[in-house]
């Protein structure tokens, strides 16, 4: 497994997510993806499964220090004393006293973009979290956040996979010197049916979910989290560092990206996204 370098942060290509996984699974997948090779786990105070997360690394044997931890504040902590509470909270469940990466999990204009990114910052300065970002950001509300940051932030989280250009934030996110981290790759098994994606799969001997997977990495400063409650599924998505697809299967899967190719867009979180990403 290769890292992204973003302003700073090494964090790993390929990342373990935990997206709606109950607590009995996060128990049982998060100590096999860790001894299978995953390196990069993510979660979200929103996700109501930090303690389970928190156990499974204690479980695993493997050191804290080899884990990189993402985890997100939910937008009803934004406020400076709910933020800081609600992160001690976190490292609490997770049983650490600090994460690698912390991030704002959506947009939020109920409170002032300066206190959240002064929130995020004050995290950092205390040494409860080594890296910074956000989530669910458009360009402008990245190019604000990054203005207001005294730390570099390292990158956005948002949806990305084969039905989604989002060419417009991986430029300015590249501009910026941020990776993009990619959530929902399989656009929620969609993919699976793809008679493209099938193509390029069977050419390689491989699945769907490892094309998917290799897509998404082998593109500049990405970031891709894979998410399975199936032992098989995860080891299986683990085994793309040894293939490469060419510039005409690259090609052929960005070609598929659709002006209405967007899954996840809640009333209410969502903002305004960039044109060339609806």
């Amino acid at each position: 497994m290769f890292n992204v370098t973003a302003n700073g942060a090494d964090i790993p290509a390929l990342g373990f997510g935990t997206f709606r996984m109950p607590e009995a699974d996060v128990l049982r997948m998060v100590p096999y993806a860790l001894h299978r090779g995953f390196r990069h786990i993510d979660t979200a105070q929103i996700y109501a499964n930090e303690a389970a997360v928190g156990e499974g690394l204690s479980q695993s044997g493997v050191s804290r220090s080899q884990v990189f931890l993402t985890t997100k504040v939910w937008v009803e902590n934004y406020r400076t004393a709910d933020f800081l509470r609600s992160v001690d909270e976190s490292l609490a469940r997770l049983r650490t006293d600090y994460v690698d990466l912390l991030l704002l999990h959506w947009p939020n204009d109920d409170v002032p973009l300066s206190d959240q990114i002064g929130a995020l910052n004050a995290v950092r300065a205390a040494g409860k979290a080594r890296h910074i970002g956000v989530s669910n950001f458009n360009t402008a509300q990245m190019a604000e956040a990054s203005r207001l940051s005294t730390a570099p932030l390292v990158t956005n989280q948002v949806e990305y996979h084969p039905y989604l250009d989002q060419s417009v934030v991986l430029g300015a996110a590249r501009a910026s010197g941020m990776a993009v981290t990619a959530y929902y790759p399989m656009a929620d098994g969609k993919v699976l049916s793809d008679p493209v994606l099938q193509d390029i799969a069977a050419r390689h001997g491989r699945s769907v979910p490892q094309v998917v997977l290799r897509w998404l990495i082998q593109q500049q400063n990405v970031v891709a989290l894979s998410k399975t409650v199936r032992e098989e599924r995860a080891a299986e998505n683990l085994a793309i560092w040894d293939m490469s697809l060419d510039g005409e299967e690259m090609r052929a899967i960005n070609a598929l990206a659709k002006p209405q190719g967007r899954i996840v867009s809640p009333p209410g979180l969502a903002p305004v996204w960039d044109s060339t990403s609806r």
